[in-house]
């Protein structure tokens, strides 16, 4: 792998981890379109280490408030219940992802028409939640059943196209969450499940496997990682999802159209 790729994917995993607009596709479709041999699952710890880099960062005074309070106070606190709501929610994805992950990585990782479709279908169920949900509460007003949903559709993520965050974003608004808030919680359900993700992989990483392309791929989804979670929520504050529905659409048909022609 050269510098160059891993800048690229190292950017494309900071925006697509927290954007709803996929990392694990564009991760495999962005060397597609270019003609790229596929990463490996060294460079894949890169890319989850700095991702989960940027959100503790960003978050660091909420996470440590919400560990103290959930771990002190249980749920009598509303700090302490959304603790225990978000690892509610981490739940169902990570026992999903536990069994699910290899077969997902052996049968789907190149279906790329599949990838280019399901990025396509997200882009109107988004477009379609966003437009008519009431978007009203914020994420201390979620149920426990609520939380679990919206870890139930973190699990969906595992196809490639879904989006971690496009799935629980969506989730969050079906139930009544503002844009931000939704943003809010799906990045602070972030945290466990990346870190638990990484852990795994960390597994198979020696101290021989950290070279140039290692430590850039974590720099760079570090640093655009943060400073997309930065964007997203101040976007959010008067900016609607659309955007991301369309870019969608036109990423989807590109993909398409590449298929097409190189048959």
């Amino acid at each position: 792998m050269s510098y160059l790729q891993a800048i690229v994917l190292g950017l494309v995993q900071g925006l697509g981890e927290f954007l709803p607009i996929s990392s694990s596709a564009h991760l495999v479709l962005v060397p597609y379109i270019f003609g790229w041999t596929a990463h490996t699952d060294i460079f894949d710890v890169a890319l989850h280490l700095g991702t989960l880099l940027a959100v503790v960062i960003f978050f660091a005074k909420d996470i440590w408030r919400l560990l103290k309070a959930g771990l002190t106070q249980g749920i009598k606190t509303v700090d302490g219940k959304l603790f225990w709501l978000i690892m509610v929610a981490t739940v169902p994805a990570g026992l999903i992802g536990y069994q699910f992950e290899g077969f997902v990585d052996d049968k789907l990782r190149t279906a790329y028409l599949a990838i280019a479709l399901a990025m396509a279908i997200m882009g109107v169920v988004l477009w379609l939640v966003d437009k008519y949900a009431s978007k009203k509460l914020d994420e201390n007003k979620l149920t426990w059943g609520q939380s679990i949903l919206i870890g139930v559709s973190q699990a969906l993520a595992l196809l490639p196209g879904v989006s971690r965050s496009g799935a629980t974003m969506t989730t969050g608004l079906l139930f009544g969450l503002t844009r931000e808030s939704a943003a809010r919680f799906s990045f602070l359900m972030s945290v466990p499940i990346i870190a638990g993700a990484g852990l795994l992989k960390l597994t198979k990483l020696h101290a021989s496997d950290v070279d140039g392309q290692f430590i850039v791929g974590v720099v760079v989804a570090a640093v655009v990682g943060y400073l997309s979670i930065r964007w997203l929520l101040n976007y959010l504050n008067k900016g609607r999802f659309d955007i991301f529905a369309w870019y969608r659409f036109g990423f989807a048909a590109l993909v398409i159209i590449l298929l097409v022609v190189r048959r």
